[in-house]
This record gives C-alpha cells, sequence and structure tokens, in this order.
C-alpha cells in the first residue's frame, strides 16, 4: 500500500482542487491542472504493462530515471567485463559471418542423447531466488530462441516446465528436487524427473563463484509456500544448503557418481560446476577421470566475479579464481591428461556482450552463460534488494503484489531478443577476425596491453598445455601439483 500511497495523495489533492475550482474560482485550475495531469500519469503507470518498476512505483519510478540512468549505464558497463586493456584481433582476410549461429555439441563417449548448447544460455538463477513470473520468462524467452536455461539449485519447479525451453537441470548440495526425507539424494525422484524431455542436460554443481565453498542460501523471506513444497523445507525458514555433497567425499567417488547420474538420467549429457580454487584439487579430479575411465560431458567454470547480487557481498571476489584464471586452468589440466576433446566447457561469470563472448572462447570456453545480463533483460534496476525479497520490479522476490508487475510474455520476448542480437554480435566480431566457427578461435586471437606500449597475446601471457603433457612428463610449473594430486582425496 505504502507504494501507492503518492499517487493516492495526488488524486485525492486533485479531486478536492477539482470541486474548488468549480465552487469557488477558476484560479484553482492553476493548482488543479498540474495535478489531474500527475493522477492520470500514475493512472497510465499502473495501467501499462511494459515497464515493472512505474507499474509497481507509479510516479516515483519516474524520480529514478533522470538522475540515475546515466550512473547505472557506467556501473553496468563496468560491472559487465569490458576490458578496455584488452583487444580482440581482427584479421585482413575477414570473412563473411555465418547465417546460423553455431552450436556446441555437448557429450562424452559415453552419453547417449547429445545436446546442441547455443554459445550464450541463461546461467543457473532458481526458483526461490526468483519470482514465478521471472522463472517463466526466462523458460519462454529459451524457448523462443533455442537455447538453455539452468534452473539453478532449487529444483525443477512448474515455472521451469511450463515455457517450453530446454532445461539443464542443476543439482545442488542440499538436493533440492531430489530430496530424500533425511534430506540426501534420492535416486528414484531423480531418474523420473531427468527423464522429461524438457531436461536436455543435468548439472552436479560443486560450488558457485557468489559463494564458493559454501551452501547456497535462500532468506526466509523468500521461502513461501510454494517454494517450501518445491525444496521440501519449512515455510519462512531460510535454508542454507550444506557446503558439501553427502553422495561423496573423495574426487574418484566424485566421478563414479557422475557416472551412476548419467546412467539414471537416460545417457543425457551430465557435468559439473564449479568456482575453481585449487589447480591441485581439479587436478586430482582429472586423475580420478583417467583412472576411472570416466569423464563429465561438460564442466561449467564460475568466476568468483560471479553471482547475481544475492550472494554475501563479503565474500563476492574474495574466494576462488575469476573466470579468465578459471577457465584456463580447468581447459590446461584437461588438455593435460588427453581429455579435452571428451569434456566441452562452459563459461560462466559477467558475460553480457558479442565480445565477452568472444573473449571467453580465444580463454578455453566452448559455449557461456549469463545470469545478470538475462535479469537485465528481464526489466532488473540494480537495486541490490534480491535478498530482501523487496524486488521492486518483481523478479527477485516472492511477493506476489511485486511480481505481478512482471509481464511474463514481453519480458521473453526481452529475453530471446538480447540473447539473439548478443550471439549475432559474437558471430559478427569472429567473422572480422576470419573465424567462422568457435572451435577456431585461439588465445592467440586476445591481446592484452601489459605495461606502456606492450601488447601480448594470450597464447604468450599464459602456459599452455600440449595433449597428453601432463601424463607423459609434466613442467616445472606444474610438477609439484600433479605429483600431489590424488584421485582419492581433494586435500
Amino acid at each position: 500500500m505504502r507504494r501507492f500511497l503518492p499517487l493516492l495523495l495526488v488524486a485525492l489533492t486533485a479531486a478536492g482542487a477539482t470541486v474548488a475550482s468549480v465552487t469557488l474560482s477558476a484560479r484553482w485550475w492553476l493548482a488543479a491542472g498540474p495535478l489531474l495531469a500527475l493522477t492520470g500519469l500514475g493512472g497510465r503507470d499502473l495501467l501499462q504493462r511494459r515497464r515493472s518498476l512505474p507499474r509497481n512505483y507509479p510516479l516515483l519510478a519516474h524520480l529514478r530515471y533522470p538522475t540515475t540512468r546515466s550512473a547505472r549505464s557506467s556501473d553496468a558497463r563496468a560491472e559487465e567485463g569490458e576490458e578496455r586493456d584488452e583487444f580482440l584481433v581482427p584479421s585482413l582476410r575477414p570473412v563473411e559471418p555465418a547465417e546460423e549461429p553455431p552450436v556446441v555439441r555437448v557429450g562424452g563417449p559415453d552419453c547417449r542423447l547429445p545436446y546442441d548448447m547455443a554459445l550464450l544460455n541463461v546461467s543457473a538463477m532458481s526458483f526461490g531466488a526468483l519470482s514465478p513470473q521471472a522463472v517463466l520468462a526466462l523458460n519462454r524467452g529459451a524457448a523462443l530462441g533455442r537455447f538453455a536455461q539452468d534452473t539453478g539449485e532449487g529444483g525443477l519447479s512448474e515455472y521451469h516446465l511450463r515455457g517450453g525451453g530446454d532445461l539443464v537441470w542443476e543439482i545442488g548440495s542440499g538436493y533440492f528436487g531430489c530430496r530424500g526425507p533425511d534430506g540426501g539424494f534420492d535416486a528414484r525422484e531423480f531418474a523420473d524427473k531427468a527423464a522429461l524431455p524438457e531436461v536436455k542436460c543435468v548439472s552436479l554443481k560443486l560450488s558457485q563463484g557468489a559463494a564458493p565453498g559454501s551452501g547456497g542460501v535462500l532468506p526466509g523471506v523468500k521461502v513461501s509456500a510454494e517454494v517450501a513444497r518445491e525444496r521440501r523445507v519449512p515455510e519462512g525458514v531460510t535454508v542454507v544448503s550444506p557446503p558439501g555433497h553427502r553422495e561423496f567425499s573423495t574426487p574418484r567417488e566424485l566421478v563414479l557418481f557422475l557416472a551412476r547420474l548419467r546412467e539414471a538420467a537416460g545417457g543425457k549429457p551430465t557435468g559439473l560446476k564449479l568456482c575453481v580454487g585449487s589447480r591441485r584439487e581439479f587436478l586430482a579430479l582429472c586423475r580420478a577421470m583417467a583412472a576411472e575411465g570416466v569423464t563429465p560431458d561438460f564442466v561449467i567454470v564460475d568466476g568468483s566475479e560471479g553471482g547475481t547480487g544475492s550472494g554475501p557481498t563479503q565474500v563476492a571476489g574474495r574466494l576462488g579464481m575469476p573466470l579468465t584464471q578459471g577457465l584456463i586452468t580447468v581447459h590446461n589440466a584437461l588438455v593435460g591428461v588427453g581429455l579435452r576433446d571428451r569434456v566441452r566447457i562452459g563459461a560462466s561469470g559477467r558475460v553480457a556482450t558479442g565480445a565477452d563472448i568472444v573473449r571467453r572462447l580465444a580463454q578455453g570456453a566452448d559455449y557461456t552463460n549469463a545470469a545478470r545480463a538475462m535479469m537485465l533483460a528481464l526489466g532488473c534496476v540494480r537495486a541490490r534488494r534480491c535478498h530482501t525479497g523487496a524486488c521492486p520490479v518483481g523478479v527477485a522476490t516472492q511477493d506476489p503484489l511485486r511480481a505481478r508487475a512482471l509481464n511474463v510474455a514481453d519480458k521473453a520476448r526481452r529475453v530471446r531478443h538480447y540473447q539473439r542480437e548478443t550471439v549475432r554480435d559474437a558471430v559478427r566480431i569472429m567473422a572480422a577476425m576470419g573465424v567462422r566457427e568457435p572451435g577456431e578461435l585461439t588465445p592467440a586471437h586476445l591481446l592484452r596491453r601489459s605495461g606502456p606500449g606492450v601488447l601480448r597475446s594470450y597464447a604468450e601471457l599464459y602456459e599452455w598445455l600440449a595433449p597428453g603433457e601432463l601424463l607423459a612428463g609434466p613442467p616445472q610449473s606444474w610438477a609439484a601439483d600433479w605429483k600431489a594430486a590424488s584421485p582419492d582425496g581433494f586435500g
């Protein structure tokens, strides 16, 4: 009710002024006219369905735009990863852009139902963290644009399934969506839901950039009755996922659990999501892959700079590797053990533009995911109130009155438009670089200023391993970590 108080006061004042103008003097119209105009503007705000903020905050929303739009745009450019010290290398022999955007086939030798992944997809955002309308709009946008939506760890809700979009079902340490009475993994329920045709891939979340090393947190104010039923947790009580999984404790057990998930999912692509911390630990995982002959179909690398606004600010950016270092570590490790051709790598963390996509592909990724940018396409105004449940535009809330402002059909079209135009930009940039396919991009295509007047390519700035080099004899810079890495322990 407080949101509509300014409009109510203006309307009452305008009504009083109008009555007075009729009964007293025409001079009262000098006051009544502007007030009636404001009342009309507020009424239009309430009735329009294109913009969420004016619909939730009639009149007040207009105070935000003229004073802060440029500041928000500047903030967005800084946060979405525009690297002014980095340059993509154009070619003197550019090619025509591909008519159809390229896709990436995800599925290793043990996968029976490979999936063609778009270059840009919706990153992990759970129902609970996002409103029902926001989840549904993202899913419908994914269906319109033929790209994938990661469900986040909050479960496989009806809003993920209703829109017809392709899904990457994320399983976190809380096992929401396949959670047994004791909070552990329910294999039967997992198999039933993984068999749904909307589920194209399964992602086992080890950690995330917003809070690596700790479980996800959903504040109690956002645990509505519907969210509580989906997650099988008490309503109104803060949900804290365990920091680690109960189903495995060693790298070897982890890869064997992945094999179980893939088999239970009918052979659909099954992979991992993590924010890289210790190179030694990821090498231990690679040793386990090699020892058991089991590989994930994909690895999603989340940067420590990730997070959509709901992660604890005191942790963000302070734990784990930034996306660039994490990507290069994972790519090199898989190459070094001779498994890179079996595993696709997704990059998640501040991907917002076509140039961002191309940069990440040059650094070792096969495809990308975006969260923040997708929220902006939904109408997010960066109020940074995700954790309070008081999102002013209905994106990150479970308050029905706030969420009603989000027009699902309109926002789905915006999500589709954003993804399509961003991928088109990436394809145009690649063509200007003389490249048609993502796999043709190399670290030499990306330059970085390393000092005044000094430009060096990523091929020079970082060490890149040859296929199987770790098995044949690791270089000195990798030798200690490789020797210490064990398939039977993360320590």
